[in-house]
């Protein structure tokens, strides 16, 4: 559709805009040594692009900028998106350490690189549920109708929260109750809980505990798995520093975005498996219009496990963000290989 010129001279107006945030002109283009055109010739040529709707004039006098479109031309058409360097690897794969013992210190600590890399804000969805599984149940007495539940994932993450007891449940119920729970319940993939507690556990228990229907209640409440465990973020206020995003209420609404767990799940876990570019418009939702987000999904034998996602502004460093976000869902993906086997 467009001509190797224009082409030429669109990478070129992004390849500027992206580094300099301002309308470029006809001028500072004919001065890059890959040109090779008069700066009549770059202003004819940069009319048509604007006529065919990848460039856009802010002012009339000054300079262009790129449109969604002309940000989606550069995005699938434009840029390396496979070339890798040795310090890009080695920054990258330093990420995960023999220490982390646990999946959410691998994924917070991918959300922090990604963010100090780029500069921008990093999102990253945890493992589906119905990649995990409870591996164990305990309950630990407070007084007589309090106690401990600490749930114990394949995943090696581990929650405690306190939980009310029926009346009159003894010592030797509690364990028996426990001792019920990890039999039936251990190894069981963790969407599945709820199902199987209320179909067998529940059978188990009207054999040992009195009004075992409010104990069933108060174990499925402990048991729940909130969204807000999925969701890991780094470099939330990176918007600040960004020059299109000077106007507070519009960087509020951004991040009054981002506080809303089921929002960001949504615009991250909808992506398709592997690499995707998401500009402007093209996101659903208004306070990010002028945003673009790159996601990435990490999987292990194939296996989908969760997102990594990037969000900044439209003008941004997308071949760079691409490269990062490729290298470090495969590392993701393969670190998950402790938990995941």
């Amino acid at each position: 559709m467009l001509t190797e010129r224009q082409r030429l001279i669109l990478k070129a107006i992004v390849d500027d805009y992206i580094r300099s945030a301002e309308p470029v002109g006809s001028r500072s283009i004919s001065k890059r040594d890959d040109i090779g055109y008069s700066p009549a010739t770059i202003r004819n040529e940069m009319a048509d692009l604007e006529e065919l709707g990848f460039l856009e004039q802010p002012h009339t006098s000054a300079g262009r900028i790129p449109s969604t479109r002309g940000y989606r031309y550069y995005v699938d058409h434009l840029i390396n998106k496979t070339e890798t360097s040795e310090i890009d690897h080695s920054v990258i794969r330093s990420f995960v350490t023999d220490e982390m013992n646990r999946m959410e210190q691998v994924i917070q600590h991918a959300a922090l690189v990604l963010s100090n890399l780029t500069n921008y804000t990093s999102i990253l969805l945890g493992p589906e549920l119905f990649t995990n599984s409870l591996q164990h149940f305990g309950l630990i007495p407070l007084t007589d109708t309090s106690a401990v539940a600490i749930i114990v994932t394949n995943t090696g993450h581990v929650e405690n929260r306190t939980i009310q007891l029926p009346q009159g449940l003894s010592m030797d119920q509690l364990q028996q109750v426990t001792n019920i729970l990890n039999a039936k319940l251990a190894g069981v993939p963790l969407f599945h809980l709820k199902a199987k507690l209320y179909a067998e556990v529940g059978q188990e228990l009207e054999r040992y505990v009195g009004h075992f229907e409010g104990l069933l209640n108060v174990i499925d409440d402990a048991l729940k798995q909130g969204d807000e465990h999925r969701v890991f973020m780094s470099g939330a206020t990176n918007m600040l520093i960004q020059p299109e995003f000077k106007d507070v209420d519009k960087v509020k609404t951004i991040l009054d975005m981002l506080e809303e767990t089921p929002t960001v799940m949504k615009l991250f876990s909808a992506s398709p498996q592997g690499i995707q570019v998401r500009i402007g418009s093209e996101n659903d939702h208004i306070a990010i219009t002028d945003c673009s987000i790159i996601t990435a999904t990490y999987a292990l034998d194939g296996n989908v496990l969760g997102t990594i996602g990037i969000l900044g502004p439209t003008r941004m460093e997308y071949e760079k963000v691409i490269r990062y976000l490729d290298l470090i869902s495969k590392d993701v993906g393969t670190a998950m290989s402790r938990w995941y086997k």
